[in-house]
């Protein structure tokens, strides 16, 4: 959301976009302040920190409504003037109170490592467990990283040892080919035996596809086989992209970093019937 709270009609407007698409949203954004400027959260940043605290309520409530499953709560850059350990000791407190939260309605929240130029703390696999390990320490048994592979592979984490080492830690799975932010097949990341190592490891959530296709939206799911999709054969669907941020671009979800504005992964994002688990199809995933 572009601001700590939000009128209720705009909330319905967000809430009523999303149910007429005829998805499901499963992930949402709590308050990140300016995305595309110089934020990535605001949690940590003590001048700030309110503002988080403010979005709380509205957020989980737009998640009640909608059903969604997890919440991103981006951490924040480092800010000068503020020591690290002191901006850690915020972002452990509010963390842990929005997990609370999301608790309610039988939700996650997510820590995410972002890849990019701004002072971001947050870079690799190691990083977001050792937050969520003080979150669950603190007793948020529901905070967990949110595993984007895009981000990890181009701050040069090695994403296998990451799988062996945090899987048990990972509440949500992003996924985009690098270099590039292609769809999969683009780059030269190997999406799939990831994707299967996790699923070995145990991970039976979603997997959201926020790349940015290089073809048309429906064109870029062409690795994705039909049989491999969730559907209307009694999968669950969900909405665009990873993680929704209602704001200032409207109504409509949309991803908060650079999803394929329609496509998104079911839960486990791997294998097809009753048996295994489906992957995605342009009405499923998360939206951002």
């Amino acid at each position: 959301m572009t601001r700590p709270s939000t009128r209720s009609t705009a909330v319905d407007a967000f809430v009523g976009a999303v149910s007429d698409a005829g998805v499901r949203l499963v992930g949402l954004n709590f308050f990140a302040g300016d995305l595309a400027g110089p934020d990535c959260g605001v949690l940590s940043i003590p001048a700030r920190s309110q503002q988080f605290r403010d979005n709380i309520d509205v957020t989980v409530g737009i998640g009640e409504r909608l059903g969604v499953s997890g919440f991103n709560a981006l951490y924040g850059v480092r800010v000068d003037g503020v020591a690290a350990g002191e901006q850690d000791e915020l972002a452990i407190t509010n963390i842990t109170d929005a997990a609370r939260a999301a608790a309610g309605i039988g939700a996650a929240v997510f820590i995410e490592p972002v890849s990019g130029p701004k002072p971001y703390p947050l870079r690799r696999a190691a990083d977001a467990a050792a937050v969520v390990g003080r979150a669950r320490a603190a007793g948020a048994g529901n905070v967990g990283i949110l595993f984007d592979i895009y981000h990890l592979a181009s701050n040069g984490d090695d994403i296998g040892e990451a799988i062996t080492a945090y899987a048990a830690k990972v509440a949500h799975v992003q996924i985009a080919d690098a270099p590039g932010r292609g769809q999969p097949g683009t780059g030269q990341l190997d999406l799939d035996g990831y994707l299967t190592r996790l699923e070995q490891a145990g991970y039976t959530g979603w997997v959201g596809l926020e790349y940015k296709p290089t073809v048309p939206t429906v064109d870029s799911l062409a690795w994705l086989p039909r049989e491999r999709r969730a559907g209307p054969a009694g999968h669950e669907t969900g909405a665009q992209g990873s993680e929704a941020d209602p704001g200032d671009r409207g109504a409509s979800p949309a991803s908060h970093e650079a999803g394929p504005g329609g496509s998104g992964a079911s839960p486990g994002g791997r294998g097809a019937g009753s048996g295994g688990r489906g992957a995605g199809s342009p009405r499923e995933g998360s939206a951002s």
